[in-house]
């Protein structure tokens, strides 16, 4: 199942990374890819009782993590509240899993949406986060860089808050955060100094974006309004797969080709 690939590359590879990246412990980001592997295991395991079991050290870890975040955010500045939301985000999406993997409707939300909140929390809720903290610290802090870092946590905040008040919070969330990961891409490629090799793995990240958000758009405003919009295993395979690949997976490899120069 493509989901279950979307869901494994974040939590083996792309969590690890990002969290190099904005110097979470060690400790953590060193045990993180075996967790996450044995998560991945669960999510191709039927629903019950093992796959759930399989899938709480994940649980336990992203608690860890929501730790740090809480007692790293000493101040309001945009890229911190950036970062700070991006570690605390696997929570919510480590939760999702254990509660899909059981079988058990979570606050009443269908399994389908539980499923789909894994994802969504880790590159939407923890990676993009990330990066926009990252742009805004290396665009000198600007007003741009500081708008992204804080459309994108806020949009996907508002997008979960839409789960509960209806389509058209959620339509509003994918608004921001559309706002946020094109102001991303458009600084990454117009302000980022870097080498020939990140530049590349940059502006393919940066392009995804404008097909990837547009879908996310066309996908919320089909809720809403009487537009056409994508199925959600097309969503997968189409929003989801270049997310995963082409933003995510470049940006994070780009970054981490800046820090090692």
């Amino acid at each position: 199942m493509l989901l279950n690939l979307v869901d494994a590359l974040a939590m083996v590879v792309l969590v690890p990374i990002a969290l190099g990246l904005v110097g979470a412990p060690v400790a953590i980001r060193r045990v993180w890819p075996w967790v996450g592997l044995l998560a991945a295991v669960a999510l191709w395991l039927p629903r019950g009782a093992g796959a759930a079991l399989l899938a709480v050290p994940y649980l336990l870890l992203a608690v860890a993590l929501a730790l740090v975040a809480v007692r790293r955010l000493r101040r309001f500045a945009a890229a911190d509240v950036a970062v700070a939301t991006g570690l605390a985000a696997p929570l919510v999406a480590a939760a999702a899993l254990v509660a899909e993997r059981a079988g058990h409707r979570l606050l009443g939300f269908p399994l389908e949406t539980l499923a789909l909140t894994v994802p969504h929390l880790h590159y939407a809720g923890l990676v993009a986060a990330v990066i926009a903290a990252l742009v805004c610290r290396a665009t000198g802090d600007g007003p741009l860089g500081r708008a992204a870092a804080w459309c994108v946590p806020v949009g996907t905040g508002t997008v979960l808050v839409g789960y509960f008040l209806g389509d058209p919070v959620e339509l509003a969330g994918a608004v921001l955060l559309t706002a946020g990961m094109w102001l991303v891409g458009g600084l990454t490629v117009a302000r980022l100094p870097a080498t020939r090799g990140a530049r590349t793995l940059f502006v393919i990240s940066s392009g995804m974006l404008v097909v990837t958000m547009l879908l996310a758009l066309d996908w919320a405003a089909g809720h809403v309004f009487p537009v056409p919009h994508l199925s959600i295993p097309w969503m997968v395979a189409t929003h989801g797969l270049l997310n995963a690949v082409g933003f995510a997976l470049c940006a994070l490899l780009a970054w981490r080709r800046m820090e090692t120069t």
